[in-house]
């Protein structure tokens, strides 16, 4: 939920529509960053993914793991948290597979 200045209500930002692995659901949302764009990033360790939704969007879209659990490199299992490098690159905790995977966000 985004909530502006006085208002008396939120407005959602991201989700909303259920849990989920729809492109505009989130399933067990852990941790999210916004952007100094206002776009907001979440891992969903429910759906096994991070989110990228741009202010005012209405859907997200997958930008790392598949909405299935799994154990290749291009797969998660739980995401519970990330963070970014100066490069463009992503480093997602992989809750569940043991691991911190790193993916590049650029080109």
């Amino acid at each position: 939920m985004k909530w502006k200045k006085d208002a008396k209500e939120g407005i959602v930002a991201a989700g909303g529509q259920g849990k989920g692995i729809a492109m505009t659901q989130l399933s067990n949302p852990r941790e999210l960053f916004v952007d100094r764009l206002g776009t907001i990033f979440v891992a969903a360790d429910g759906s096994h993914r991070v989110m990228r939704w741009p202010e005012e969007a209405t859907q997200g879209t997958v930008i790392v793991g598949t909405s299935h659990r799994g154990r290749k490199a291009n797969q998660l299992a739980c995401p519970w948290a990330f963070s970014f490098d100066q490069h463009g690159n992503i480093y997602v905790l992989d809750h569940n597979n043991y691991r911190v995977q790193r993916f590049s966000l650029s080109g």
